[in-house]
């Protein structure tokens, strides 16, 4: 299950407490641990952000509070202080293109969809699209705000060469596109890669902190031949998951994620509810249906109370 969780949000002070988010489970190596973002909050409330698919992986655009109970830690959650659809207005995308030669197989197919991406026409302004290229020793931004005039020469002027700078692209794109959204924008970054980094001064810790702490949804493309499951495979379903975005796969047309994105912007939904307990720690958070048992929830996997 992919998680969306928006922290922690207090009513009367914003400094009485710290928490973190986490998600259990997720391996990047001995020495690589999850990331943690700190927030300052006050009083009570958990405050989630979720959309809902359904078998065929489709948004789905109504919910009502009647359809879902919130699992946090082992208690059931059924009564929401609120409940509505978030206030987001717009949309604010960086597409994220690795052009290293670890993926140049794949490489004209990477340039198509992107490309293809780039040139949809409705649902996201111009000025609100930006793009990333990464190869050698960092990353290259290509445009911010005029990208549907980008043409396969822009990305790389020839086939696909150097080193993998993945984890240094992403922190470089979340700042980028933190620095440019406003404070009603979905932030999203689209990643085109196969989840291998060779050189990056970063952590894949760092680039997922980075994501987190700007509250920018990763929608993870794979680039690993058909069949095949890699570390790399792992890493970038557990980006989408970690930060409330979605998988996917080369073989499935940029069509199918643009439309992907689209719907889950104007399907997204806000909860709270009442703290339910006060023991410190990692509170681990799910969202399950309660009659249509075909719905899929997706928020982030929980978060971390540290007390008052």
């Amino acid at each position: 299950m992919s998680f969306l969780m928006e922290g922690i949000v207090g009513r009367q002070s914003r400094h009485a407490f710290l928490f973190f988010l986490v998600c259990a489970g997720l391996m990047f190596g001995a020495t690589d641990k999850l990331p943690t973002s700190t927030y300052h909050t006050g009083v009570a409330e958990v405050q989630l952000t979720f959309f809902a698919t359904d078998q065929n992986r489709r948004a789905v655009a109504t919910v009502l509070p009647a359809d879902f109970a919130i699992v946090d830690q082992d208690l059931v959650v059924r009564n929401f202080n609120s409940f509505g659809r978030t206030a987001w207005t717009d949309l604010d995308v960086a597409v994220v293109v690795d052009s290293s030669e670890s993926v140049a197989a794949q490489f004209k197919k990477e340039i198509a969809s992107t490309l293809q991406l780039m040139t949809q026409g409705d649902g996201i302004p111009e000025q609100n699209f930006s793009l990333i290229s990464f190869h050698r020793l960092e990353p290259t931004l290509i445009c911010a705000g005029n990208c549907r005039r980008t043409h396969a020469a822009d990305l790389v002027p020839t086939a696909a060469v150097g080193a993998t700078p993945l984890f240094d692209s992403i922190v470089f794109a979340t700042d980028l596109i933190s620095r440019r959204a406003g404070p009603h924008s979905r932030k999203v970054l689209i990643l085109f890669s196969d989840g291998e980094d060779t050189i990056s001064r970063n952590a894949a810790s760092d680039a997922i902190e980075a994501a987190v702490a700007q509250d920018i949804q990763i929608y993870g493309v794979d680039l690993n031949p058909s069949g095949r499951t890699s570390e790399g495979t792992f890493l970038l379903q557990k980006m989408a998951s970690v930060t409330g975005g979605r998988y996917f796969v080369l073989r499935q047309d940029a069509d199918k994620i643009y439309d992907a994105l689209l719907e889950d912007f104007h399907a997204t939904y806000a909860v709270t509810y009442k703290l339910p307990g006060r023991a410190m720690g990692f509170h681990s958070v799910r969202i399950l249906p309660t009659h249509n048992l075909n719905l899929h929830f997706h928020c982030r996997s929980g978060y971390e109370y540290a007390g008052r």
